[in-house]
């Protein structure tokens, strides 16, 4: 059995002029799938076993490849608009035919060279890879696997007048605050946060902030809101002039070493010779 969208380790069963026809050996039954020479990349031998991504061609056949796609199944990524047309959309996901986003699964229209942030589902009714950038049905609130505290992979999503939407390790939605940024973020980026809390509506609330930086003092706090005014570097550090740091930030220099020093080590912030930087 091959399955659509993954990828599968497989045995070399022949060799033809065509390329390589390859057998699941897990598996009882006569099915292969052919690995055509211009996907193969290199020499295989008879009997070898061989990692590939299952796919549909432009004809429709089941076919085999060792090009690596930007997305698999059931899997999130940003991607480009090649083409879009009465039928669809088409994206850019790495392998030779591009990846078919229906109109009812789209939000808005979507438009050549802009990009997206897709879920990759099998359709049903046609047995064909798709794509969706209508998310919240994939996604599951219901049964929650994170607890409050964990850290976990984020793929920034929409903005909304609170914040914005995130999905949380592929799998639920939440939302970052607006009052949580403490750097530029954008949709269909990929990053690290933290669960703040879970609400009794099974709404999670998520921040980009190491749990327990709300312990760090009001000090703290203004370094850090200082920080991201001006583009997160600040060319002070622990050996600046005391007079200096007054002036810049009406602190003292024993307080500002303190405040820097909650703050790194939080990560929220790295200390070099030069100053202080916000951590990427």
């Amino acid at each position: 059995m091959f399955n659509l969208g993954t990828y599968q380790t497989l045995n070399v069963a022949r060799i033809t002029e065509y390329g390589y026809f390859l057998q699941n050996t897990s598996t009882r039954g006569d099915d292969d799938v052919l690995l055509p020479n211009k996907l193969a990349f290199r020499d295989l031998q008879e009997g070898e076993n061989v990692r590939v991504f299952i796919y549909k061609d432009g004809e429709e056949r089941l076919t085999a490849t060792m090009q690596d796609p930007k997305i698999t199944l059931n899997s999130l990524a940003f991607l480009e608009v090649k083409d879009a047309n009465l039928h669809g959309a088409y994206l850019d996901w790495g392998l030779d035919k591009d990846l078919f986003v229906p109109h009812r699964e789209q939000v808005g229209s979507m438009r050549e060279g802009q990009s997206y942030l897709v879920y990759m589902y099998l359709d049903d009714k046609t047995d064909r890879l798709a794509a969706s950038a209508k998310l919240d049905k994939f996604l599951d609130n219901e049964n929650i696997t994170v607890e409050e505290g964990d850290e976990v992979d984020l793929w920034i999503w929409d903005k909304t007048d609170l914040g914005y939407k995130v999905v949380i390790n592929e799998t639920h939605e939440g939302l970052v605050y607006h009052n949580e940024f403490y750097h530029d973020i954008y949709t269909g980026e990929q990053t690290t946060g933290y669960i703040k809390q879970i609400r009794e509506d099974n709404k999670i609330d998520v921040t980009l902030r190491p749990i327990g930086y709300e312990k760090v003092s009001p000090n703290a706090d203004f370094i850090l809101q200082r920080l991201q005014q001006v583009g997160g570097f600040l060319d002070l550090h622990d050996k600046s002039d005391p007079e200096e740091i007054h002036n810049r930030l009406e602190m003292s220099k024993k307080t500002f070493k303190k405040a820097i020093g909650r703050l790194y080590k939080k990560n929220i912030i790295r200390i070099e010779d030069d100053g202080i930087y916000l951590e990427e």
